[in-house]
Order: structure tokens, then sequence, then C-alpha cells
């Protein structure tokens, strides 16, 4: 039995979408979106999306029970590295002082990058720890809702 890679891959990448924006995120796809989205008022978080199973699969889980806080970011948004590529650069031209990193979280305040969590303090870690690490970061920068 032969399996089409890029069916599979198709997949994947779908089942990757729709488990972020279910937990509350809108997907940005093109450079003028992220423009738009980054440029708001408030705080916004970024999750820059990514296939890697092992990170990938700690960092969707966790910003979803991260979320269910009393500090919350005002708007949710996310790009997918490697597939939304020019959305993806986009957004990163927003994190200034941080290099490339995905699976990554960005919190941005009035268009500003306040933080990150990257790929280093996500893959390995337990989800809870990288629940706790956004908690902070909405402790820090967000307000009550």
């Amino acid at each position: 039995m032969t399996m089409d890679f890029q069916l599979f891959m198709e997949d994947y990448v779908q089942r990757a979408r729709d488990e972020i924006v279910a937990a509350g995120f809108r997907e940005l796809r093109t450079p003028e979106e992220v423009d738009e989205a980054l440029n708001r008022k408030g705080t916004t978080l970024v999750m820059v999306n990514s296939v890697c199973g092992c990170a990938g699969g700690i960092a969707r889980p966790a910003v979803k029970y991260a979320l269910d806080y009393d500090k919350r970011p005002d708007h949710l948004v996310t790009v997918f590295a490697g597939q939304d590529r020019e959305a993806t650069e986009r957004a990163r031209e927003y994190f200034v002082g941080y290099p490339p990193s995905s699976p990554s979280f960005a919190l941005l305040k009035d268009g500003k990058i306040c933080a990150m969590v990257e790929r280093h303090e996500i893959e390995g870690h337990e989800v809870v720890s990288v629940v706790r690490r956004l908690q902070e970061l909405f402790d820090q920068y967000c307000d009550e809702v």
C-alpha cells in the first residue's frame, strides 16, 4: 500500500489550521492582512503555526488552554510558516530583535513587539509550562476580560 505524501501533508496542514482557528484565532494569509491586523490598537497574540509535529503538537493545545484565563490579548491571529510564506515573512518584520522561529508566539501591543515565546521554549517542554509562560505574558501585558 502506498500513500501519497502530498495528500498526507495537505491533510496534516489543514488539521493544524483548523485546530488553531477553533481556538479563536483568525488566519492571516496575505501581507496586507498582516499589516491590518498587527497595527490595531490593543494587544495581539500572533501564533506562527507550523507543521512541526513535536513543537506544534505542544504549541496549539498550550495556547488553547492559556486563553482560558482572566487576562487575555484583545486579538488572536495566526500565520502559517512554510505555507503562507509572504504573510509569515511580513509578520516576522514586526518581531524586531527576534530570529525566525516556528512554531512561536509573539505578543504585540499597539503594533509593537512586547515579547516572544520561541520554538526553543516550546519544543521539548510540557504543555503546562508553555501555558504558564503565555499566561505570565498575559498578566504582564493584557487586561482582564
